[in-house]
C-alpha cells in the first residue's frame, strides 16, 4: 500500500524515510523530509517512474526540518501541502522556524536541511483532528497527536498509521526512543497521545525515523517507560541550570547506559543523527521547570 523511500540523511540508510502513497488517480507522499536529502528523494521516486511533479498530496506529520523541510519544494511542483493548524502559518512564513532552527543549528544549517522556502497559502491545506481526507481510492484520516510538538499528526490510511515522531524512534533491531526536543515536548500530552494511538484500529505503525513497526503493544510500552526513564533522570538532578553540564552528562548517559553494549556504532551513529540526545536535554529541562512553576 505504500513504498519506503530512504533519504539516505547526511549519507546514513535507515534515519529518515519518506512513505509514498498510490492513490489510484494521483500519488502522495508522507513527509517529504529535508531539502537537504531532495537528490534522494527525487532519486527514490524515479524507481518508481515518477517525478516531483507527480505527487498531488503531502502529508506532514509535523514542521520540524528534518519531516517537512522539502514541502516547499514539492509544492513548488504542484503538491498541496497538508499540516496541523498549528504549523500551517510557519510553512507559509517560515521566519521564525528558521530563526529558531538557526539558534540550535548555527552553522550546520545548511549542511543539515538545505534551503527553506515560503509556500504559497493557497498550496497549504489546514487539517483538523478527526478530519477525513478521500484522495483519490483512498481514505486518510489525521489523528492530532501532541507530545512531541503541538503541531504533530499521525496519518492513518486503512490499517496503517504514519506515525511520524510521537510513535519514537525505531532503527533496525534497536531500541525504541523519545525525542524530546524544544520548546513543545510534554509528557503527558504524548502520554495521551499514546493512550490514543492504542485505541486506533491499526496493524501497523509506520515511523519516520524509521519504517514499519508490527508489535505495536510491545513498541508502545517501550516508548512509554524510555519517556519516563528519560524525564525521570532529569528529575533526579539535584539543579537543572546549566545545559553545558546536563547535556554532556546526558550524552555520556545514553551513550554508556541506554544504548544497550553490544549495540554497534554504526547503529548508534543512526540513532543520533535521528534524535540527537543533546536536543532532549533543552526540551525536557524546559517541560519540568514550566511543570515546576505550576506547582
Amino acid at each position: 500500500m505504500y513504498k519506503i523511500i530512504d533519504l539516505h540523511f547526511q549519507g546514513l540508510p535507515h534515519v529518515i524515510g519518506s512513505f509514498l502513497i498510490d492513490l489510484g488517480k494521483g500519488w502522495a507522499l508522507v513527509e517529504s523530509g529535508p531539502h537537504s536529502c531532495w537528490p534522494h528523494l527525487v532519486d527514490g521516486l524515479k524507481a518508481h517512474h515518477l517525478t516531483p511533479a507527480d505527487i498531488d498530496h503531502v502529508l506532514l506529520t509535523h514542521i520540524h526540518l528534518d519531516h517537512a523541510g522539502a514541502a516547499w519544494a514539492l509544492a513548488r511542483e504542484g503538491a498541496t501541502i497538508h499540516v496541523h493548524p498549528a504549523g500551517a502559518r510557519h510553512i507559509i512564513d517560515p521566519e521564525k522556524l528558521v530563526a529558531s532552527a538557526k539558534r540550535i543549528y548555527q552553522d550546520k544549517m545548511d549542511i543539515l536541511w538545505g534551503d527553506i522556502q515560503p509556500i504559497p497559502a493557497s498550496r497549504v491545506h489546514v487539517v483538523e483532528d478527526g478530519e477525513q481526507l478521500v484522495l483519490g481510492d483512498k481514505t486518510l484520516i489525521a489523528h492530532h497527536t501532541p507530545g512531541h510538538a503541538v503541531h504533530h499528526i499521525a496519518w492513518q490510511c486503512e490499517s496503517i498509521l504514519f506515525t511520524g515522531d510521537v510513535g519514537g524512534i525505531h532503527i533496525q533491531n534497536g531500541l525504541v526512543a523519545p525525542p524530546c526536543p524544544p520548546p513543545e515536548f510534554q509528557l503527558e500530552d504524548w502520554l495521551s497521545s499514546i493512550k490514543k494511538i492504542r485505541n486506533l484500529q491499526v496493524d501497523e505503525l509506520v515511523l519516520t525515523h524509521f519504517g514499519p513497526v508490527r508489535n505495536i503493544g510491545d513498541h508502545l510500552d517501550e516508548l512509554e517507560k524510555s519517556l519516563a526513564q528519560w524525564v525521570s533522570y532529569f528529575e533526579s538532578k539535584p539543579s537543572l541550570e546549566d545545559l553545558s553540564v546536563l547535556t554532556r552528562e546526558f550524552m555520556a548517559y545514553i551513550h554508556q547506559d541506554f544504548y544497550p553494549a553490544e549495540m554497534p556504532g554504526s547503529l548508534q551513529d543512526q540513532y543520533d543523527l535521528a534524535n540527537p540526545p543533546w536536543m532532549s536535554v533543552a526540551g525536557i529541562v524546559r517541560y519540568l521547570n514550566k511543570r515546576d512553576q505550576v506547582k
